[in-house]
């Protein structure tokens, strides 16, 4: 709640007359009220459940309306939780916007710091989306970080095969699909005959059972064989818990309420090619977010399911938290930032960033770099013969971001653009910039004759 006020503490005009502030650790919390608040407007508590009702009952206590903290890892979780919970305005402070003053270095200090700069409104809390697309956000984190774990016995897998001698790697593109996991249990299970395992060669493999022979004659030996099996017991492990994820991902999405009102078209499955990944989900994640969002985001060229469920468990559905497309972009790090002195540009480049949904959408623009026909991929070659490949891949990224942002706030359906219409809408974007480069200078442009 902010409040017009004629006071002013050192010089500074008060805006938010109810305001506390936090400094959070892993085993104490310090907060900071205005001294007419309370006597000791500076105390500690402990970071157990119970002390953080105390906490909460004494922020009560003191009248306070809007909080600010800071903190480090997941240690504020628990307290901005209870504190939403009690009715508390919370916001989480970036660290940079507190550090830019030297010697306060103290855990008092720096939620006494807090808690002024917040009282004056220079503070900006960090993006947090809505509290139920928290819960699905947590449920998809958890199971990226399932797929990290299975990926790496996947390695293990490999390298006790490597130390065997067995190349299946070079004869099969996966060896968790179809042929591979059927060999890989039959090693497991005992079976040595390079021709018993080369049978169970899927008819979609490109190779020959010949050259699935030659690969799996190789150098058995058990303690790369016990490797082999526990590697594998692992891997199935946990693609029984992403299993097990799936399904709870699938009842969150069942609780989420539509951002749309009426009935949508049906889609059409065959407007997009489905890719058949492993790590796709086990539900239909392309329409359950179709009716979740009142537009087919699937459908922009470079996303699929999983990638376009992942961006809106970060950015939630209300698109009118940022002011434009270009506030929206330079929170996901697509936006190039400036450094200005004196009306010139110093120095231009784009932020080092973490954040997982701008990370989305340069994995979409990877995608679609090798799509000759559709105008991201146009407008990737178009951006590489200029600046690279690297920042082609972000301004890409850019694009894509931009055209998702407009469905999703306007709910216009996407309409694909071959690579030919933007050749030509960027030749007529240049024509016109040539014209009026003629202008400035005195000339007048004229097309030169068809040759014979």
């Amino acid at each position: 709640m902010k409040e017009s006020s004629a006071d002013s503490r050192e010089g500074m005009p008060i805006v938010h007359m109810h305001a506390a502030g936090l400094d959070i650790g892993s085993e104490e919390i310090w907060a900071c009220v205005a001294a007419e608040r309370d006597r000791g407007s500076v105390r500690k508590f402990g970071t157990f459940t119970p002390d953080l009702y105390v906490l909460a009952d004494w922020l009560a206590e003191c009248g306070i309306e809007t909080v600010a903290m800071e903190s480090t890892g997941v240690y504020w979780i628990p307290v901005y939780e209870i504190l939403e919970r009690r009715r508390f305005e919370v916001q989480v402070v970036n660290a940079h916007q507190l550090k830019n003053v030297t010697g306060r270095k103290s855990d008092v200090q720096d939620c006494q710091w807090i808690q002024r700069l917040h009282s004056c409104g220079l503070l900006r809390g960090s993006f947090r989306p809505e509290a139920e697309m928290c819960v699905l956000r947590a449920y998809l984190r958890h199971r990226a970080e399932l797929l990290e774990h299975r990926a790496a016995h996947i390695q293990h897998m490999q390298k006790a095969l490597q130390q065997m001698n067995l190349q299946l790697t070079q004869v099969l593109s996966d060896i968790t699909g179809v042929t591979g996991l059927a060999i890989l249990r039959a090693i497991v299970a005992g079976e040595r005959d390079a021709h018993q395992l080369a049978g169970m060669r899927d008819r979609r493999c490109e190779h020959t059972a010949e050259e699935l022979v030659k690969a799996l004659t190789g150098n058995y030996r058990n303690e790369h064989l016990f490797a082999l099996k526990q590697a594998l017991a692992l891997y199935d492990f946990y693609t029984t818990q992403v299993v097990e994820c799936d399904a709870e991902i699938e009842r969150q999405f069942t609780n989420l309420k539509p951002t749309h009102e009426g009935d949508l078209p049906p889609l059409d499955p065959h407007d997009k090619v489905d890719t058949h990944s492993k790590n796709a989900p086990n539900y239909d994640a392309r329409t359950y977010l179709y009716h979740l969002a009142g537009v087919d985001l699937v459908a922009i060229s470079g996303l699929n399911a999983s990638t376009v469920q992942a961006i809106i468990s970060e950015v939630g559905l209300d698109m009118s938290r940022w002011r434009s497309e270009k506030h929206f972009c330079s929170w996901l790090g697509l936006a190039p930032h400036n450094d200005v002195s004196g009306g010139k540009v110093l120095r231009s480049r784009t932020l080092k960033t973490r954040n997982r949904a701008g990370q989305a959408f340069r994995m979409a623009a990877q995608a679609v770099s090798h799509n000759s026909q559709t105008a991201f991929g146009a407008h990737f070659r178009h951006m590489r013969a200029r600046i690279g490949p690297a920042q082609a891949i972000v301004a890409t990224a850019h694009k894509i971001a931009r055209t998702f942002y407009h469905m999703l706030k306007d709910h216009t359906p996407f309409r694909q653009l071959s690579a030919e219409e933007y050749q030509r809408s960027a030749r007529e974007r240049e024509l016109a910039q040539l014209h009026r480069k003629a202008a400035k200078l005195g000339f007048t442009l004229t097309p030169a004759p068809a040759p014979e």
